[in-house]
């Protein structure tokens, strides 16, 4: 049998639900990462934005990398 391949990663401005508003988790999870990197955490976003800009937020602290 083949083992199953990850999921490629998707772009977020390919997402489906990429307009919705972030969720609470991203919502936490930027709160606590722009506070590291000495920001304002953002107000609203959408799931799309958040993503963005916790994969910039990870760059800019350290975090998120091995």
């Amino acid at each position: 049998m083949d083992s199953p391949q990850p999921n490629p990663e998707k772009d977020p401005e390919e997402w489906t639900t990429g307009d919705e508003p972030m969720t609470g988790p991203q919502r936490s999870y930027l709160r606590t990462l722009a506070q590291e990197a000495g920001e304002e955490p953002p107000r609203e976003l959408t799931k799309a934005e958040a993503s963005e800009k916790i994969e910039q937020l990870q760059r800019e602290t350290g975090r998120g990398t091995d």
